[in-house]
């Protein structure tokens, strides 16, 4: 079988280190390490995304135009949400660890923490996924082109979306102090407070556990 990697080649690797190749920091609590073809040139259509989140925390609503995902929970608990384009409407799903949820190529979709010390594989079908996220969907678009279609006042767009002025990636932001009680319908039973109240919060150390 033809093969388009070389693997007698010296530069070939077998290899890797996610630890090491931050995709997206929000904070200590909060962000994800990325693995594909460019970290790692054996892989074959398969790619990676190492997820850590606490508690309310969520991955912008996107979807990925080449490629499906498989969401896997390691620890924690995370609700994963998609909207299926046959039936227009949202699928709610919420898995444990050992479990797994699957997400068609291009379907919009979330993923919200419900646990402090959420930790989470995205594994994807291709060596380099490609994403569409909300948050570039909704700042770049001409704001009179939104107006005009949905018939809608361009001023009021505008000053709703003033506060998204970069990719987001993980939300809400850090300086967001809104009552999360407000958005009860569109997450059910999945907002809470900041943080866990039951113990200190730590930093993530990944793959860094004490010994006994």
């Amino acid at each position: 079988m033809d093969s388009p990697i070389d693997y007698t080649s010296p530069s070939t690797q077998f290899t890797f280190d996610v630890n090491k190749n931050s995709f997206f920091r929000k904070d200590n609590f909060n962000f994800m390490n990325i693995l594909g073809s460019e970290q790692l040139n054996t892989l074959d259509h398969l790619s990676l995304i190492d997820i850590f989140l606490s508690r309310g925390n969520n991955i912008e609503p996107h979807y990925h135009p080449n490629t499906s995902e498989l969401v896997y929970c390691i620890s924690g608990a995370m609700a994963v949400s998609i909207l299926n384009p046959f039936t227009k409407q949202y699928q709610h799903y919420t898995i444990t660890p050992g479990q797994v949820a699957n997400i068609p190529q291009g379907w919009w979709h979330y993923q919200m923490a419900t646990e402090d010390r959420t930790h989470a594989l995205a594994i994807f079908n291709t060596s380099t996924p490609e994403v569409i996220l909300g948050s570039d969907i909704l700042r770049l678009t001409p704001s009179n082109i939104m107006a005009h279609t949905y018939c809608m006042d361009e001023n009021q767009w505008k000053t709703a979306i003033k506060p998204i002025t970069a990719s987001t990636y993980i939300g809400p932001p850090k300086n967001c102090y809104r009552n999360p009680g407000s958005n009860a319908q569109t997450f059910p039973n999945y907002i809470y407070p900041y943080g866990n109240q039951g113990y200190p919060m730590q930093p993530y150390t990944p793959y860094n556990h004490p010994t006994c």
